[in-house]
């Protein structure tokens, strides 16, 4: 473990990998099947436990626990996963679930994520990249959280739901149903409100790109459309787009409805 700088009194399961620069800080406690990738932070007193894998230049603040037992009471002590990619930061008391084997056996982070002061992700989880989760977010099991997408402080997502990319949620709205790529919802239970035009924009769309979104949106909210015939219209009347394309395959998916 070259160049492991960990804190005397922290505990170190035996079996435990930790890479190059890891520094590891007093009272915290890594467990014996924990894969901890080089140049990561693992505060005071914070515990990564599980068959957890961190990637590179992660930052577990003090108190945050990761790769804890779900809150599941079908959980048996399965041999389920955590896998977390690189450069996330954790802060303090956040809580990350491993998987359970009745929803697939992994919960997954993907990478440049922030997860605020009090945030949890439970079992069976998939969060993508960039995505900011703020202080007192609750996340239930099996949701997934699209590249880019912003949980407002305090708001809770409901089990089984999908945010798409780049959606907003607004502080302490309860998501009940799937959120939009680019939609932002708010309220209880959340209804949509509108697009994230600054946020597409940040990622370089044009002006045809946001006409498109725009043409979709209110093919979907705002003409009473059903679902379904409202898909259809955006097959045959919306301009063929990597925009176009991402709506029709999320709208296709999913069982809980979307916020409207």
């Amino acid at each position: 473990m070259t160049g492991v700088n960990i804190h005397p009194t922290a505990i170190v399961g035996n079996g435990a990998r930790l890479g190059k620069d890891v520094t590891v800080g007093p009272y915290a406690v890594i467990g014996p099947k924990v894969s901890i990738g080089e140049g990561c932070t693992i505060g005071a007193h914070a515990v990564v436990d599980g068959n957890t894998s961190l990637g590179c230049r992660n930052l577990v603040s003090p108190f945050a626990s990761i790769g804890s037992r779900p809150q599941d009471l079908k959980y048996r002590d399965e041999d389920t996963l955590l896998q977390i990619g690189d450069d996330n930061q954790f802060r303090e008391y956040c809580n990350v679930s491993l998987g359970t084997a009745g929803g697939g056996g992994i919960t997954r982070i993907g990478s440049k994520n922030l997860f605020m002061v009090f945030t949890h992700v439970a079992h069976d989880c998939v969060i993508e990249n960039q995505t900011i989760v703020a202080n007192g977010v609750a996340i239930a099991g099996h949701v997934s959280v699209g590249d880019g997408a912003v949980l407002g402080g305090l708001c809770a997502i409901h089990q089984f739901c999908r945010i798409g990319s780049l959606a907003m949620i607004a502080g302490g709205a309860m998501v009940a149903q799937d959120v939009v790529p680019y939609g932002m919802v708010h309220g209880d239970r959340a209804t949509i409100n509108g697009l994230n035009v600054v946020g597409l924009r940040r990622i370089g769309a044009k002006a045809d790109d946001l006409k498109s979104i725009k043409e979709m949106y209110h093919l979907v909210f705002d003409s009473n459309l059903l679902l379904a015939e409202a898909v259809r219209r955006i097959e045959s009347e919306v301009e063929d787009s990597k925009h176009k394309t991402l709506w029709l395959e999320f709208l296709k998916k999913g069982d809980r409805g979307i916020c409207r």
